[in-house]
């Protein structure tokens, strides 16, 4: 063995000590193990920032922008509150959630995927009395099945993929995966449909913010433009379109209040709507509607601005006035758009509204000023949540855009770097997104460690190390069948990422399985699909994946509850995956 050999060996070894550890986080680690490759002479200076010229970081960081623009959408929403209204049977209920997370995990990111319908499945476990738990876990397992179809589906696919065209000039393409995927997200779905009995039922998330400080239902007011699509509907029509918890208490025509609003009252363009409402409810009225939320300040302005929601403490100079009498705009230059009271039906309008301790307000300002106005004013925020209310969303037009952006990848007219980009690009520029809220999409950390261990897993290629360890690996393997040194290779990448961040796994385990498969006179093909499909599936640990971990919380999940569905599910991968690959790659 040579010193640049053992020096790589020495760096990557201290580099999984440090992931396993965890005391760092995974981005400052890759930083470090660059680093030190470079100190070593292993990665020479100018070999140093390649990674991050790389395709694969322009491909999940556009990936993961055109995912937060899908779960902005409501296009996803919209079909899940329909299935919501009618399927109550607990095992029905799983077998939507799993599938619909599968084939999304397929064409966006998987744990945008999950994330888009992690809130249908507490409305699905409250209609049917049961815990979320019973949901959550196989629908991140789900998530990992699924993005194993498609290219863009999980990061180590795109890995992958990379290695196999340094290794042959050509690399997987959109639909390379699908056969294998398809065929383990179908037998993941069969087992999930009985295996979910194996998750405790007694595991319940700590209480939710709204249940901690009694947040029911929020009040707010929407005006109806000439161009609203409510403008003309009947108020039971309006109220159809947001298929459930919403009232509306009031409407303001011509600075004149109709206390009494009754099913066939029709709404005028001009009106002032006064709803009350689930936040959720409020925002599809708003987006349903075409409504425009009000505002004290009377502009109308359309410029981008912050929402925080805050609670009002008893020493607040809010207590005891209204928003219109403080002039809450006209001295702190923020509006009120929504109030909640717990335990009380307000009838009042926002700003005549009289506020006490404890109060919820949903206020609105420019994000630079909310912090010092909110000491102020003598308000505390709330825990972050994802309160989009009175948000534009352009429904149709990102789902054409992801289509036409994989339609283009599959043929082969472009390339998916270019595709992907593009459609990141133009879901910005058509407003779908904001530029702030794509770049606060993009996980930052992970990027970042990939263009960092991208020279580092290079240079254990460059110095022969995974020469070495391919051969290492062909000994073991000596007399095994094709079969035998897949299943080697699978479990392998099984047994590393739930350790090591799964696109860490796939950069160091990927030239090791093409080496291997040399050494042993197989095609690359198959022990690179193995790799992808091993460091895909980690279900026995909510850290190796960000959707096990995404999960855990709102799971109420203990760290061994994962392996109680998780070990049988991964046996049955192998088993199954197997096989698939050596029929798909020939061997």
């Amino acid at each position: 063995m040579t010193q640049p050999q053992v020096l790589s060996f020495l760096i990557l070894g201290a580099m999984m000590v440090l992931f396993i550890w965890g005391r760092l986080r995974y981005d400052l680690v890759a930083m470090l193990a660059l680093l030190a490759s470079l100190v070593a002479g292993t990665v020479k200076p100018e070999d140093a920032f390649t990674g991050f010229s790389d395709d694969i970081v322009i491909i999940v960081g556009s990936a993961l922008v055109v995912s937060a623009t899908i779960a902005r959408s409501g296009v996803i929403e919209t079909v899940i509150r329909w299935v919501v209204r009618r399927v109550t049977h607990v095992r029905w209920q799983l077998t939507i959630l799993v599938s619909s997370v599968t084939l999304l995990s397929a064409l966006v990111k998987n744990i945008g995927a999950l994330a888009m319908l992690i809130p249908a499945s507490f409305k699905m476990a409250k209609k049917s009395g049961v815990s979320p738990s019973v949901f959550l876990m196989p629908m991140s397992f789900a998530s990992l099945l699924g993005g194993l179809i498609t290219l863009v589906g999980t990061s180590p696919n795109i890995i992958v993929s990379r290695v196999r065209e340094e290794i042959t000039g050509e690399p997987f393409g959109m639909f390379d995966y699908a056969p294998v995927g398809i065929g383990l997200s179908i037998t993941g779905l069969l087992f999930l449909q009985f295996g979910y009995r194996l998750i405790p039922r007694d595991r319940r998330a700590a209480p939710t913010l709204d249940e901690a400080v009694g947040i029911s239902d929020y009040n707010t007011e929407a005006q109806v433009g000439e161009t609203s699509k409510a403008a003309g509907m009947t108020v039971a029509k309006f109220l159809g379109l947001v298929e459930g918890g919403l009232v509306v208490t009031g409407i303001v025509r011509d600075e004149a209040r109709r206390r009494v609003t009754l099913p066939e009252t029709q709404i005028m363009a001009g009106d002032t709507l006064l709803l009350r409402g689930e936040p959720d409810a409020l925002e599809r009225a708003v987006s349903a509607g075409g409504l425009h939320l009000t505002r004290q300040d009377g502009t109308g302005k359309k410029e981008p601005l912050g929402i925080v929601e805050t609670v009002v403490t008893p020493r607040s100079i809010l207590v005891g006035t209204s928003p219109e009498r403080l002039g809450l705009h006209a001295h702190y230059g923020i509006n009120v758009i929504a109030i909640s009271r717990a335990g009380h039906r307000m009838t009042e309008r926002l700003g005549a509204t009289v506020l006490t301790g404890g109060d919820v307000l949903l206020l609105q300002g420019p994000a630079a000023i909310m912090p010092e106005r909110m000491e102020a004013l003598g308000v505390l925020p709330l825990a972050e949540r994802s309160i989009r209310l009175g948000s534009v969303r352009k429904e149709v037009l990102p789902l054409v855009i992801l289509v036409a952006a994989m339609g283009l990848t599959a043929a082969g007219i472009v390339p998916v770097a270019v595709a992907f980009f593009s459609a990141a690009t133009l879901m910005m520029a058509s407003g779908a997104i904001s530029p702030r809220d794509a770049y606060e999409s993009v996980e930052w950390p992970i990027l970042v460690m990939l263009g960092a261990l991208i020279p580092v897993s290079e240079a254990l290629q460059t110095t022969g190390g995974t020469d070495l360890i391919g051969a290492w690996l062909s000994s073991a393997a000596a007399g095994l069948p094709a079969w035998g040194a897949l299943t080697m290779i699978m479990l392998a990448a099984m047994a590393v990422t739930p350790f090591l961040n799964n696109a860490a796994t796939v950069l160091v385990m990927a030239p090791i399985a093409a080496t291997f498969a040399n050494e042993l006179g197989f095609a690359p093909d198959a022990f690179l699909m193995a790799v992808a499909v091993g460091a895909g599936c980690d279900f026995l640990t909510p850290i190796g994946h960000q959707c096990n971990t995404l999960v855990m919380g709102p799971g109420g999940y203990r760290f061994g509850d994962y392996a109680r569905l998780g070990a049988p599910l991964s046996l049955l991968v192998v088993l199954v995956g197997v096989p698939l690959i050596l029929f798909v790659w020939g061997g």
